[in-house]
């Protein structure tokens, strides 16, 4: 069994390449993938060269830890799988190519997929291609779920941002403030408002949740704090943080870092998905045949008004 899958083979040189499956097991099923959506946060640093070095890196990859497919082959002890529209939050199943590893980081950007039964989460076939955004919503409901209180002040109105903020939005929250300094991605707020950091004269926020990314930026949020604040770090951040300690101190400031979502973060999710107390739409701002994915990881980096870049992977053989 092989597949078709976008390899990053070194940085900046990505390649759609033909890669052979490792067997599957009794456990394992095996996923058709419709569409992938690309992370402008992991992916731009694997595509880029400049991913911190994690358990697993290193090139060739495939990167990618969106994808929405449907179950066309089981195991013997997953076969009431079968036909299910699943999302998988990547795959490690491919073979080596030529005696060299092929990596899977995060190894879900592929026509076909190989992974454990309880890896592949069932969704609603009436996403579509929005299904993709499962692991970035539950990445969000992480970023507030640890908290006590919730965020008041999201800076960043990308995907990751407005995710969170229609999540403080479903829980009942009242409705926080969004940083955005490029005008082209301030619409499409929902029950929620967005402005400048000039445009905010505020400096009490109780709970303020960074999803930009900019690690020079810790200074400035802290005195936006109210006295015993939080600074949920929620970006992925490839330079070191730092931050003057007198204003922080002044404050008793707390910074928290988000790390990856959890399996109840999922089911917190699709929980409110399905009682339609949180939306996906308008979210997926991009669509590309598989065909073109050499351009459509350049239109996803570089492009900021594609909010999420999905690849369709559906006529593909």
């Amino acid at each position: 069994m092989d597949t078709l899958a976008v390899v990053l083979e070194a940085p900046e040189k990505l390649a759609l390449s033909r890669l052979d499956l490792l067997a599957p097991g009794a456990e394992d099923v095996v996923v058709d993938v419709e569409f992938s959506g690309i992370s402008t946060g992991t992916e731009r640093l694997l595509f880029t060269g400049r991913m911190p070095n994690f358990p697993g890196m290193g090139y060739p990859l495939v990167p990618g830890y969106e994808s929405v497919g449907r179950v066309v082959e089981a195991g013997a002890q997953a076969k009431r799988r079968l036909g299910e529209r699943v999302f998988v939050p990547g795959s490690r199943c491919f073979a080596p190519r030529d005696g060299q590893a092929v990596r899977g980081l995060f190894g879900g950007a592929a026509r076909r997929l190989i992974v454990p039964a309880a890896r592949a989460v069932q969704v609603d076939d009436a996403l579509g291609a929005d299904g993709v955004l499962l692991a970035l919503a539950a990445t969000a409901q992480h970023a507030i779920a640890a908290g006590g209180v919730m965020p008041d002040l999201i800076v960043g109105h990308g995907v990751l941002g407005r995710l969170i903020a229609r999540l403080v939005v479903a829980a009942g929250g009242p409705p926080p403030v969004v940083w955005e300094q490029d005008p082209r991605r301030a619409d499409g707020a929902q029950g929620y408002d967005v402005r400048t950091p000039d445009g905010d004269e505020r400096r009490d926020y109780r709970c303020i949740c960074d999803v930009s990314g900019d690690s020079g930026l810790l200074d400035t949020l802290i005195q936006r704090l109210a006295a015993g604040g939080e600074i949920v770090l929620a970006g992925f951040y490839s330079a070191p943080l730092s931050f003057a300690f007198p204003p922080a101190f002044m404050r008793e400031a707390r910074i928290r870092v988000a790390a990856e979502w959890r399996e109840p973060d999922l089911a917190a999710v699709q929980s409110l998905l399905a009682e339609g107390r949180l939306r996906l739409d308008g979210l997926v701002t991009h669509r590309s045949d598989y065909a073109q994915a050499a351009e459509a990881y350049r239109t996803a980096f570089e492009d900021p008004l594609c909010l999420k870049m999905v690849l369709d992977w559906r006529n593909c053989r």
